[in-house]
């Protein structure tokens, strides 16, 4: 088992240097390390530690068939046309048959192909709640270490629980289309608490008015029940398909972005994704430690109380955690 991780070890840290000198397939492999199931990841967490230089992250997030994909492409070439790297991770749905994810964002974004300073990944869900893979935190954290100038990650619309992307960035832009319904919608959905950016995407079509003033109402009213100076999203206007409102939506990312330097927000946001991610982290060890002990005498022994009703199972449980702090 030690020899393993010694080898999981080597293999990134070999991998993160290759890919830090520009070899694109070495990242791809370190990518494809952090997905796997059999301690990759943890090994490519060692040997990104000390190596962040906290790079931007943009979430862009929204309902199926907004037009997220077509505005990332745009955005990709906004940024490289300022002399920008860009890496984007596409979190897609997860296939049923491979398990692996339907590459239809990356689809999309096929003008980028052979441009060395854009990177584009797509990552499984893998049913992750939240439209969000598992690994999308570490993923990221090695597009940062590479050096890539600015970072997206662009999520499955997954409906209520897509506002995990939030979690993930630094800016969260919020795709909505005219006609998307009333402000309540928006309101169930989360979108209102975690978008930094709003954009009315299709915005030829009928119905932008009308959407533009129920945003506009939604953050009036969270602005008079909110005692903090904080930012206000601005509402950008794009048409994706012919490139309109790109500039725009460009200039509102850097505005946030350098509000976020200002306000020392950004700080406190990273600060929360580290404290999540840790709280991720022992989550998983401790669900691994009871997967391990799964068939053990105390295990066994509480499982079939529990089953002759003898005793209730948050007692059984608490027996068997007991025992892993004090085996």
């Amino acid at each position: 088992m030690r020899r393993d991780e010694d080898q999981h070890n080597a293999l990134a840290l070999q991998l993160l240097e290759a890919a830090i000198g520009g070899d694109r397939r070495s990242l791809a492999k370190l990518l494809s390390l952090i997905e796997a199931s059999d301690g990759g990841a943890h090994s490519v967490a060692r040997a990104l530690a000390g190596k962040s230089k906290h790079r931007p992250i943009v979430g862009i997030t929204g309902a199926p068939g907004a037009g997220k994909s077509s505005l990332t492409d745009h955005l990709i070439a906004r940024f490289r046309s300022q002399q920008q790297s860009v890496a984007v991770l596409c979190v897609d749905p997860t296939s049923p048959f491979s398990g692996g994810a339907i590459l239809g964002d990356r689809v999309r974004m096929q003008q980028h192909v052979g441009d060395e300073g854009v990177f584009i990944r797509s990552m499984a869900t893998r049913g992750h709640l939240g439209g969000l893979a598992v690994a999308t935190p570490l993923a990221l954290r090695a597009f940062d270490a590479v050096g890539f100038g600015q970072l997206i990650v662009e999520t499955v619309g997954v409906g209520q629980v897509e506002v995990a992307v939030a979690g993930a960035a630094d800016t969260t832009v919020v795709v909505v289309n005219p006609g998307w319904g009333d402000g309540v919608q928006a309101n169930k959905a989360g979108l209102l608490e975690v978008a930094d950016i709003f954009v009315i995407n299709k915005s030829d079509r009928p119905g932008v008015d009308e959407t533009r003033l129920d945003l506009e109402l939604m953050l009036d009213l969270a602005a008079t029940t909110s005692h903090e100076n904080q930012w206000r999203p601005p509402i950008v206007l794009t048409t994706a398909t012919s490139g309109t409102g790109i500039v725009e939506l460009h200039d509102a990312i850097v505005a946030h972005t350098a509000w976020l330097a200002q306000s020392g927000v950004g700080q406190q946001r990273r600060a929360e994704r580290v404290d999540a991610e840790l709280d991720a982290a022992v989550r998983g060890e401790i669900q691994r430690l009871v997967m391990d002990i799964n068939g053990t005498d105390v295990y066994t022994t509480q499982r079939q109380l529990v089953r002759d009703d003898q005793i209730d199972a948050w007692t059984a449980a608490q027996t068997i955690i007991a025992s892993l702090v004090n085996p």
